[in-house]
């Protein structure tokens, strides 16, 4: 029955699909009155339409031009979905002057309005443009008059003076009903083809050829005592162009869930790389394709990369009062580290290269990721420290598919002293050696020597952030409970908790932790060793809680852990296309302890149990004892691989399940 269903919605669907105009502006009260996604009832939004069309054109002044002309219609079926109203086109400028522009921009927003579809125009007000930093430009337009059911409708196009093209995005994470894509490109250029390998959906791909003509103009000027004039005359050449052709239909969206790290990482898409500039007659006139050793060789002669690691003398004579009397190589990287890291803020700007250049981001005090970790290791060079930059492709930049310099985004700093080695990364105040940011813990970077030598390191962390939690609790007469919490955080989950709560108030770190925990009320907070980024951070603080149990008769009921039980597992989908992603290994650990009422016994409590998940990669204990009048819990959750593969996503999900239902089991008492 249910696969008759199944097969009924894709034949209704195709249905409309072959039955829908899609020319712009020809929206039918059939799309509005749409209330739910006949494929997908959770999607809170739908592309219904979408055409991508890349070509290139030629002038004899700009020579080939890209252009890529986008058509998008997007259905709105509730305040969820709102978001898609809005849409961000970024564009491309280099230092040399050429810039990448915006064309033919129109949109609409549709709905019923008396029975009829009302239109309302995307207006300038609508779009807001700004310079998002040195190389790119970001035009977001605001579509107007957004309500549930709403259609909208954009169209523009970018033309652009640079031969790379955007990856091409085949899914989106709301699904698509209807995509049509079409690439052409000169036979001049020759351009490789890589899948997103981490995808699930492929598409249908056509390739072929067509052939096109350019016309251009001679001038012929006149020569000699007989010259009268200038003449001019039009010759036509023919060449092809290689095509890539799409048609697909209901396109299923990836649905983004806890613990998912970057999700455009899974979405199914292509990368097209320029490898080689070819002749008229097809052989190579300039070989553009390489491999990563080149690619980091390059990187490296870059002035503003390599070139700034020998620029020693401006902080020179700063830097043995910096030192003190630090004599062992990490000793000095230690007081070089923080003194970068107190010297110069970051400005929030990504980038391998330095943007304002080491020396004047260290006048300055601020600079991007490429001026700071360059800085820090040109003053570890100075001090004969062997110090070099590792390229990394941050979490919201993907993961490189090919060989090529737009792949990596961010630099980091390695330190190695014989076999030990340390990471760094001066961006941060509260990061600590070894401990990266966590937009910096993807996968795997590049590290890359003056020598001209370069490989891989791996940056996801093998360290386990530690959790400790002591859970003092004093149940009252009124069902209310009251007691203390001392938490004790390490690694990355103490870098996390700094970045979040060391600069805020201390009110806003009251509410913060009372939200979400009922009529909690937080009193006498503190946190130790803040800014001690060596030491674990302390955080202590007392509660009262109202309600805490129930009062049922003679009977009490409660759950060990109170507010600090989890409600609900984070993961909801049937089926998951894509990793769990922890970022890091961890423990966490709690340790409960009960104090009986006075006049009541223990009638009951959950038994102690151990939960595994895969031959131990995760753990959960839960061991319970009465000792006189407490009662005492020790409660562990153990991750040692932070990474879960999609095929183990259904007992995993049940593996979690367990434990929630396990912290929901309750200790009865009675009265004595």
């Amino acid at each position: 029955m249910k696969n008759l269903y199944i097969t009924m919605c894709l034949l209704f669907s195709t249905t409309i699909i072959n039955a829908q105009d899609y020319k712009f502006g020809k929206v039918s009260e059939v799309e509005l009155a749409e209330t739910v996604h006949p494929l997908d009832s959770s999607a809170n939004a739908a592309i219904l339409y979408k055409e991508e069309t890349i070509s290139f054109t030629y002038t004899k002044e700009d020579g080939f031009m890209q252009e890529r002309e986008v058509h998008e219609r997007i259905k709105i079926y509730n305040k969820e979905g709102y978001d898609w109203a809005t849409k961000k086109i970024y564009l491309y400028k280099s230092k040399a002057g050429a810039n990448e522009k915006l064309r033919g921009l129109k949109g609409y927003t549709y709905n019923i309005k008396e029975g009829k579809v009302d239109e309302d125009k995307l207006k300038k007000d609508g779009i807001f443009e700004e310079q998002f930093n040195e190389y790119l430009e970001l035009t977001t337009l605001t579509m107007p008059n957004i309500n549930d059911g709403s259609v909208i409708e954009y169209t523009y196009k970018i033309v652009s003076p640079f031969l790379q093209i955007d990856d091409l995005y085949f899914q989106a994470l709301i699904p698509t009903n209807k995509l049509v894509m079409s690439i052409a490109t000169p036979q001049y250029y020759q351009y490789d083809k890589q899948m997103n390998i981490q995808a699930f959906y492929y598409p249908k791909i056509k390739e072929g050829r067509d052939n096109r003509t350019f016309t251009s103009t001679n001038t012929n000027r006149g020569e000699g005592f007989t010259a009268t004039g200038t003449s001019f005359s039009q010759s036509k050449s023919e060449y092809f162009d290689n095509t890539i052709k799409i048609d697909e239909e209901n396109i299923p969206a990836v649905r983004a869930e806890a613990f998912a790290g970057n999700i455009d990482n899974y979405l199914s898409k292509m990368s097209l790389e320029l490898s080689a500039i070819l002749t008229q007659i097809g052989t190579v006139e300039k070989a553009l394709s390489s491999n990563w050793e080149k690619v980091s060789k390059t990187i490296y002669d870059y002035d503003s990369f390599g070139g700034e690691l020998s620029r020693h003398n401006f902080f020179k004579k700063d830097l043995p009062s910096v030192l003190g009397g630090a004599s062992e190589p990490f000793e000095k990287t230690a007081a070089l580290f923080n003194y970068v890291k107190s010297k110069v803020k970051w400005n929030g700007n990504n980038g391998y290269t330095a943007q304002k250049g080491i020396k004047n981001a260290y006048k300055e005090g601020v600079g991007n990721v490429g001026d700071i970790n360059l800085l820090l290791i040109a003053m570890l060079k100075s001090q004969g420290i062997e110090a070099n930059p590792v390229l990394v492709s941050t979490k919201n930049n993907g993961i490189p598919l090919f060989p090529t310099r737009n792949g990596f985004n961010y630099v980091v700093c390695l330190v190695q002293d014989g076999e030990n080695a340390v990471l760094l990364d001066a961006t941060e105040p509260y990061c600590a050696p070894n401990i990266l940011p966590v937009r910096a813990l993807n996968w795997q970077g590049r590290i890359v020597k003056e020598n001209g030598t370069s490989g891989w390191i791996p940056l996801r962390p093998s360290n386990i952030s530690n959790t400790s939690t002591m859970l003092n609790v004093t149940l009252n007469d009124d069902a209310s409970a009251a007691g203390k919490v001392m938490q004790g955080l390490t690694s990355h989950t103490a870098l996390n908790y700094r970045q979040r709560y060391t600069s805020m108030s201390s009110d806003d770190h009251r509410k913060a932790i009372e939200k979400n925990k009922g009529a909690i009320e937080i009193s006498d907070l503190a946190m130790e060793n803040s800014k001690q980024i060596m030491e674990p951070l302390k955080l202590s603080y007392n509660y009262e809680l109202p309600d805490a149990v129930d009062v049922i008769g003679d009977n009490i009921y409660l759950t060990p852990l109170l507010f600090m039980a989890d409600k609900e597992s984070p993961f909801k989908l049937d089926k998951r296309n894509y990793p769990i992603d922890f970022v890091t290994p961890f423990n966490d650990k709690y340790l409960v302890n009960i104090k009986l009422p006075e006049n009541y016994v223990v009638d009951s409590m959950p038994q102690s149990e151990i939960i595994e998940f895969n031959n131990g990669i995760a753990t959960y204990s839960f061991i319970g004892k009465q000792n006189g009048s407490f009662l005492q819990f020790n409660i562990t959750l153990e991750l040692n691989n932070s990474l879960i593969d999609p095929a183990d996503y259904e007992i995993f999900k049940d593996f979690y399940e367990k434990i929630i239902q396990k912290q929901a089991e309750q200790v009865v008492l009675k009265k004595s």
